[in-house]
């Protein structure tokens, strides 16, 4: 629980931090990871932080005084490029799974606020995440442009073009990212690409989430943190 913005006193928000691991590649030992990881959340930030990805308002107990922040932690352990796609599906699934205790405010004899939370832990509510968008990634590779680019066709690109796309194929942000340069007529065509990917991306992993959730503790458990 923490204070709200000072712009926008009835809404919540999200903290992004990425740690790029030394383990994923050679380039991250040292302090060579922080720069992108700084990149990845100011872009991570600006995606999902607005109204159209999701209700922020929700997350609000107390205009003005308190709400719900919610900390992202993004964890790289392998780079094999198309950060931004993948990280940005996690999140969506990471959200979906997530739960917040309700919040129950009452007055003391001062006047004072006092926030109580329920003791019951299936007393919570459930975050909205049909709006959040998924980032399609589109690498510029002569005159063409490749989605999921591996690192060895990212090494081939000059630059690309970062969008991330809702549901019904609405662009909520983008950025050029890379050295080189982006004509109009590519950039036009690369919309249009990343959002025909974009939106056949949201129907088959919210099945996969629903799937998953159904299974309850029979679910399959991966890796050391399942």
């Amino acid at each position: 629980i923490g204070k709200p913005r000072p712009m926008i006193a009835n809404e919540g928000y999200l903290e992004f931090f990425v740690d790029c691991s030394a383990n994923a590649t050679p380039e991250f030992e040292g302090r060579g990871g922080e720069e992108l990881g700084t990149e990845l959340s100011n872009t991570l930030y600006k995606v999902f932080n607005n109204q159209h990805s999701l209700d922020l308002k929700s997350l609000c107990i107390s205009p003005g005084e308190h709400c719900w922040v919610l900390y992202v932690d993004v964890l790289l352990l392998q780079c094999d490029g198309n950060l931004y796609d993948a990280i940005s599906v996690a999140i969506k699934a990471a959200l979906f799974n997530t739960k917040i205790p309700r919040v129950h405010i009452s007055s003391d004899e001062e006047g004072g606020k006092e926030i109580e939370l329920s003791d019951d832990p299936y007393d919570c509510m459930r975050l909205d995440v049909e709006n959040i968008p998924c980032i399609v990634t589109l690498c510029k590779i002569g005159h063409r442009h490749v989605v999921d680019a591996t690192l060895q066709e990212k090494a081939c690109s000059v630059a690309s073009l970062i969008i991330s796309v809702t549901h019904k194929g609405i662009i909520t942000c983008s950025r050029k990212v890379g050295r080189g340069s982006l004509d109009p007529e590519s950039i036009c065509e690369m919309i249009e690409a990343g959002k025909r990917v974009g939106k056949a991306l949201h129907p088959p992993l919210m099945k996969l989430l629903q799937q998953e959730e159904s299974l309850g503790n029979k679910r399959q458990k991966v890796g050391f943190l399942g």
